[in-house]
């Protein structure tokens, strides 16, 4: 500490080793803390690194890293961890922004857009609670200041022009000069009239470039364009850099950042997400009001638990009964109307489904893909440990209030009403999941877009092309990837705009995780919990033939998209 204290102040290139690691480490830290995978948390430590001159060799766990760094003269090992686990997908866009901030401040080139202005503009106001709004603001004019250079140039472009029509103009007149002064060469010089004329007492181009002292004449400020701005000017001197100080305050502010919704407004987001994947598994509208009361009162009660900072397992325990309960109770109030409501026995299911940690299980699977088998390890067993007290609390559920989960009831669409139902839904749905992984409303749009598409496009082949439901996840997953890269990079092209450019897994997990099969993982402990052990295999093998092919549909996108991941470099 003592070390970091004296290199406050000091440009972070001129630092030592002790600060440029603490920035690089931190940076991956908090990348960490985001919920991503351990890949993306090194790519992203040896950005920072690299216009440090800094090597970093880091092993990334779950909730934990290991870093050692080296310039070349000294070596320092730092270990950090996390108290728990979490995802905020808002944070993973922020640091992205940052590492290009750092970047070129520090003289290397813009990795996450094509033009940096955003990312600094956003490093200048990450005070403000909506960041999405501020990066919107600023690409909004850039795009304004691009159009008025462009309108400044064809103006140039329309004068210089001129000047050349004057310039060809003045040598025709010119030509006409030399042939008088020829003709009165050749006049009788007895003739008082015929004076030999000299009309080229002024040379036009050397006066044009030279003032009256015979000196190289600068140019007027403004009178050229844009890119003839650097005539007669001082060499442009490179950046001021970033101290160590400036470097933490921006970590600091994107760290402490509180979240962008409310419990209340979270817990409706939840309630959307679980009543429209109610009915893509097949549920009718009784199923989705039992998930949407259960759904919103678990997730906001989650919300409130997690801010005493309870464990997680205690906690996901507990939502998962109150919104078991809480479906059963609102269809039995309903049954004392209907009494059809009374027979919809898998609605609680649906209930719970906001519990499945779809980012853990993700990143897992493509962490293993890239050889890194600790970090994916432990996140796919932090998954199931997730999914064994969600399933377990569901099942006491429909033991004490006598359950029988057996499915939905087959609601008998017209194939078309259904598929744009399922598009609509499948949109809803994956918005709210991105509302709980706390995205920015342009990031959850984009999201829903991809996962409208691919969702809808599963459902579509699996039932009408009767292809196996782990391949239809496969598909669907594959095609989220594809999408997303695609999205991104138009914004990197220049295409889109540069605020609508987001990190790919920001995007990916939320449009892909309403394919988690949450419905045959309560069923599978079901069905243990009653000592049906065929049962229960059957369906525990279903869901684990879809969940590993989630990951591997993702991992193929990258690998048909990205360098870096096709090649074993």
């Amino acid at each position: 500490m003592e070390d970091i204290e004296r290199d406050w102040d000091k440009p972070i290139t001129e630092a030592g080793i002790a600060a440029k690691a603490s920035v690089i480490v931190r940076v991956g830290l908090l990348d960490l803390s985001a919920g991503t995978g351990s890949f993306r948390v090194r790519e992203m430590m040896h950005r920072i690194a690299y216009p440090l001159g800094v090597h970093v060799r880091a092993d990334v766990n779950l909730t934990d890293i290991e870093a050692a760094c080296t310039d070349g003269k000294d070596r320092i090992t730092e270990v950090i961890d996390l108290p728990t686990t979490g995802v905020n997908t808002e944070r993973i866009w922020l640091l992205e922004h940052f590492a290009d901030w750092f970047s070129v401040n520090l003289g290397e080139e813009s990795m996450y857009h094509k033009t940096s202005e955003v990312s600094s503009g956003l490093m200048q106001h990450l005070d403000e609670k909506d960041a999405s709004q501020i990066s919107a603001d600023l690409s909004k004019r850039i795009r304004e200041e691009k159009k008025e250079r462009q309108a400044e140039a064809q103006e140039a472009e329309v004068q210089h022009e001129q000047v050349g029509a004057d310039a060809r103009e003045r040598e025709g007149q010119d030509a006409v000069l030399d042939a008088l002064e020829e003709a009165s060469r050749h006049t009788d010089p007895g003739q008082p009239l015929a004076e030999q004329l000299n009309v080229h007492e002024t040379d036009w181009s050397q006066s044009a470039m030279t003032d009256r002292h015979g000196n190289p004449r600068k140019p007027p400020k403004g009178e050229y364009a844009a890119h003839f701005d650097h005539v007669g000017q001082q060499p442009v001197k490179g950046r001021p850099g970033i101290t160590v100080r400036q470097a933490h305050q921006r970590l600091d502010m994107i760290e402490r950042r509180k979240p962008l919704y409310s419990p209340a407004f979270a817990g409706l987001a939840s309630a959307i997400a679980c009543a429209s994947f109610v009915f893509l598994l097949g549920g009718g509208p009784y199923d989705m009001i039992g998930a949407f009361v259960g759904a919103g009162l678990g997730h906001w009660l989650r919300r409130r638990l997690f801010k005493h900072h309870l464990n997680q397992f205690f906690v996901t325990f507990v939502c998962v009964a109150v919104a078991a309960l809480a479906c059963t109770g609102t269809l039995r109030l309903i049954g004392l109307f209907d009494p059809v409501a009374l027979q919809h026995d898998t609605a609680y299911i649906g209930a719970m489904l906001f519990v499945i940690p779809g980012f853990p299980l993700i990143t897992s699977g493509l962490d293993m893909a890239k050889i890194d088998f600790p970090s994916g390890i432990q996140r796919l067993m932090y998954f199931l440990c997730i999914v064994l007290m969600a399933t377990l609390a569901g099942w006491m559920v429909a033991t004490i209030v006598h359950l029988n989960p057996t499915g939905f009831e087959p609601l008998g669409l017209n194939v078309w009403v259904n598929g744009v139902l399922r598009f609509m839904f499948a949109f809803l749905g994956v918005w709210g999941f991105s509302i709980m992984f706390n995205s920015p409303q342009r990031m959850c749009l984009v999201a829903a877009l991809i996962g409208a598409i691919t969702d809808t496009l599963r459902l579509e082949i699996v039932e009408l092309m009767n292809v196996p439901p782990e391949a239809g996840a496969f598909i669907g997953a594959l095609l989220a990837g594809l999408l997303a890269s695609a999205w991104r990079s138009s914004v990197r092209k220049g295409w889109l705009p540069p605020h609508l450019g987001y990190p790919r897994i920001c995007l990916t997990v939320p449009s892909i995780v309403i394919m988690v099969p949450g419905l045959y993982m309560y069923r599978a402990m079901w069905y243990l919990g009653s000592f049906d052990t065929l049962n229960a295999l059957d369906w525990a093998f279903r869901a684990f033939m879809v969940i590993i092919c989630l990951p591997i549909g993702l991992a193929m996108a990258r690998v048909i998209t990205d360098k870096s991941w096709r090649y074993d470099i």
